[in-house]
This record gives structure tokens, C-alpha cells and sequence, in this order.
């Protein structure tokens, strides 16, 4: 599968998703997600199996360590790319506050929307807005994106 049909496949996989409800670790089309859940189903249906098993987390682990988990992760399984340089089926990663570990994950569905799952609510299209885009810390393309 070449590139462009790749990131085709995950916007598609990614927007398959809404509708689906958020849960808190889950990664189930349909039946419940939370952001990292719709990046790991994503994944699984552009990539193949996840490449690394999921640690244990509760909704505040990054304020705990203040490391960088999720994209340490990410960059050791996905390419990184400049956050001014993002294009429709990349990951990209926000934090929620200055100083914070970046903690939420969605995809890039067209320059100006994202495919995400929020904390009481259900997975979503939504814009990019400003507030997004100043909250954006990282960014990865999936492998042979």
C-alpha cells in the first residue's frame, strides 16, 4: 500500500469511529474509546497488530510523572513530523496546559478538521480551531505513511 492510500485508510478507519462512546482505556469501533483507543484501532486497521502492549494509565497519569510517555511511544513506532508541517492522516498530540506532558491524541482528517475522542463525550469531527492548534506539541505519521 503506498502512501497516500494509506492516510486515506486511516482518515476513513478514523472517522468510522464516531459515534463511538468514550471509555477510558477502551479501543472498541462502536463500542468505546478514549483518544489513545481511536489512534490504537486506527493502528490496527492501517498498520496490523499494536506494536507494543498497553501499559496501565489513569485519566491524570501524565501530571504524575511529568514525562513524556505517549510521544516517546509514538516515536518508536510512528515517524515524527514537524507540527507546522502536519497533513491529513497524521497523529498529533496536544497538551493540555503549558509545561504538561502532552496527554491527548487525534487524527488528522483534512488541513482543518481532526478525528478525536474527548472525555465525556463520544469520538468526533471537529475543527482544528486555535485553541487546538496552540495546544499541539508533537505530531507522527504512521510507518509507510
Amino acid at each position: 500500500m503506498g502512501a497516500a492510500e494509506m492516510r486515506a485508510q486511516a482518515i476513513a478507519e478514523a472517522r468510522a469511529w464516531i459515534g463511538t462512546p468514550y471509555l477510558h482505556r477502551a479501543s472498541l469501533k462502536g463500542e468505546g474509546a478514549d483518544c489513545l483507543g481511536l489512534i490504537r484501532g486506527v493502528w490496527r486497521a492501517v498498520v496490523g497488530p499494536e506494536p507494543q502492549d498497553l501499559p496501565a494509565y489513569a485519566p491524570d497519569w501524565a501530571e504524575a510523572t511529568k514525562a513524556e510517555q505517549m510521544a516517546e511511544a509514538a516515536g518508536r513506532h510512528m515517524r515524527a513530523v514537524e507540527p507546522e508541517a502536519i497533513a491529513p492522516g497524521d497523529v498529533l498530540l496536544f497538551r493540555w496546559r503549558e509545561g504538561f506532558p502532552a496527554k491527548h491524541a487525534a487524527l488528522l482528517v483534512t488541513p482543518e478538521r481532526m478525528v478525536h475522542a474527548h472525555d465525556g463525550a463520544a469520538v468526533a469531527e471537529v475543527f482544528l480551531a486555535p485553541w487546538w492548534r496552540r495546544r499541539l506539541a508533537f505530531a507522527f505519521a504512521f510507518p509507510g505513511a
